[in-house]
């Protein structure tokens, strides 16, 4: 466990209740004050490594915020955010678009034809 640097990444994970997605925000130490360091979101952590098994094993916690934390980038934390990333679109796209009922025909199609493959 190590105090952050200038130039560090790091990111954090959000969470509306259990059935909301993951939502990750990712920034970068921008400065250091004797005690504190500052993102460039404007988010202010305390430069004391913890350890904190909410994301990862070592958390940074946001100054005057307790239970947050913000963790070193790993390449697992980049593909997780991907992934929800993906579902935060395809459940947009879902929510916002209107269907033909020419539309809705083919999609039933294509999942009747997934149960089929899938039995």
């Amino acid at each position: 466990m190590r105090n952050l640097e200038v130039g560090d990444k790091l990111y954090n994970v959000t969470q509306d209740g259990f059935a909301d997605f993951a939502r990750y925000s990712f920034s970068e130490v921008v400065a250091l004050t004797k005690t504190l360091a500052i993102l460039k979101n404007g988010v202010r952590l305390y430069n004391q490594p913890r350890v904190s098994y909410i994301m990862e094993d070592v958390g940074y916690p946001v100054s005057r915020k307790k239970g947050i934390h913000w963790h070193l980038v790993s390449l697992r934390a980049i593909r997780n955010a991907q992934i929800e990333n993906e579902k935060i679109a395809a459940n947009d796209w879902f929510e916002t678009k209107e269907f033909t009922i020419q539309e809705k025909q083919r999609i039933f199609k294509e999942f009747k034809k997934l149960e089929i493959s899938n039995h």
